[in-house]
């Protein structure tokens, strides 16, 4: 893992929780459980201090104790064919095929990773690995032929809890990096403090 960051907080009488984290990169066989791993850690060792809590609070010490949760970042996972079938579907825009052969979509399907988190469907091109300031996936040129990676969805945005709905899902096109960035907006329903109604 190369780093995760996380925010807990309490809006009304709803607690949230949003995480950001760059999982183990690799694109041979079995680096998705490195992946798996990762995800497993962070849950487990993400503890949020009691030092934020107030008296009238009960604000979660662990991510999944929340009532809502947005995880996003550049989760690394791959997509399980070669470079050149990869290119043939890109052409092609048969999003349905590749997604198919997500590695994260494959491991959430067999219960071991992010078990009862959702995503939204992707309509949208891989986000990695691009040449930079460039439309280019890198190893397309001879000049980046040795930086070649099969194209993949790294950057991901999943969410995990009720009354809580993705509403866009769409990737940008920033070419400041070798990733393209993605977006999400949500409706999320949160508890009110003063009578209990629920407030969007």
């Amino acid at each position: 893992m190369q780093g995760c960051i996380s925010v807990s907080m309490l809006f009304h009488k709803t607690t949230l929780c949003f995480l950001c984290s760059h999982l183990a990169s690799g694109e041979k066989e079995g680096d998705e459980l490195r992946r798996n791993s990762d995800v497993i850690e962070i849950l487990r060792n993400t503890q949020f201090p009691r030092i934020c809590k107030t008296s009238n609070s009960s604000v979660p010490e662990k991510i999944l104790d929340h009532d809502r949760v947005i995880w996003l970042g550049d989760l690394n996972y791959r997509i399980a064919l070669s470079y050149s079938d990869t290119g043939k579907l890109l052409k092609e825009r048969a999003w349905d095929t590749l997604y198919n052969n997500d590695q994260l979509k494959i491991e959430r399907e067999a219960g071991r990773v992010f078990k009862g988190w959702k995503e939204g469907k992707i309509y949208f091109a891989p986000t990695y690995k691009y040449s930079r300031n460039s439309d280019i996936y890198a190893g397309e040129t001879v000049e980046t032929k040795n930086k070649r990676r099969t194209p993949a969805w790294c950057d991901r945005i999943l969410w995990r809890g009720s009354e809580i709905y993705q509403l866009l899902y769409e990737r940008k096109e920033s070419m400041f990096s070798d990733h393209r960035p993605v977006c999400a907006t949500f409706w999320v329903s949160v508890e009110a403090m003063e009578d209990g109604s629920k407030r969007r």
